[in-house]
């Protein structure tokens, strides 16, 4: 038991680092039933990290975390300035919840592996640097909407290359839902412009 201890202490260090520890480790009690259910989930998470990585040929660093800061529901995200990916392992656990009634470890690891190629396509876009000049200078909100919606596309696309045909169907689900919002802001605001 003491030796299941320090693993699992280790592996929340290693994700969360040291200012979130004492907190990490009271909100996972909660979510997980046990120690040993949280600790598959991190391992899962990092073999799914190193393989699509690996696969991907992607030199972007890849962190795991607990949530994401801010409270919304960002299961991850690729920030361009560091050429890094963040995983947000409760997010990706709510996520499933909401979108297939289950947080099971087997739809856990397959929602982690969908945002992950998700995110390694924001990395691997050779647009996103362009795109992301393009919508910081654009005044128009439809024109920005338009290049959200692009950049989200491409990593979209590239993540159907990089998993197998096993995943398209969930993976179809998540893009859906993903790219609703920015398909729901483009409809509003060319509605504005034909009224205006």
């Amino acid at each position: 038991m003491f030796f299941f201890r320090a693993q699992f202490s280790i592996i929340i260090l290693r994700c969360v680092g040291r200012h979130g520890r004492a907190y990490v480790q009271s909100k996972i009690r909660l979510h997980f039933r046990t120690a040993r259910s949280f600790n598959l989930y991190i391992l899962n998470a990092r073999m799914i990290v190193k393989q699509l990585l690996k696969q991907s040929g992607s030199q972007a660093r890849v962190r795991l975390k607990h949530r994401f800061p801010g409270g919304r529901n960002v299961g991850g995200k690729y920030s361009i300035s560091d050429h890094s990916v963040t995983l947000y392992l409760y997010e990706i656990r709510k996520q499933c919840r909401i979108m297939f009634g289950s947080a099971s470890l087997s739809l856990c690891k397959q929602l982690l592996r969908i945002v992950l190629a998700h995110e390694l396509g924001h990395a691997q876009d050779p647009q996103l640097s362009e795109l992301s000049d393009s919508m910081d200078a654009c005044e128009s909100r439809l024109d920005r909407s338009r290049l959200a919606l692009q950049i989200e596309e491409n990593a979209w696309n590239y993540a159907r290359q990089l998993l197998p045909a096993a995943s398209m169907e969930m993976l179809e689900i998540v893009a859906g839902h993903s790219l609703s919002a920015y398909r729901e802001v483009i409809a509003e605001e060319q509605a504005r412009q034909h009224i205006a």
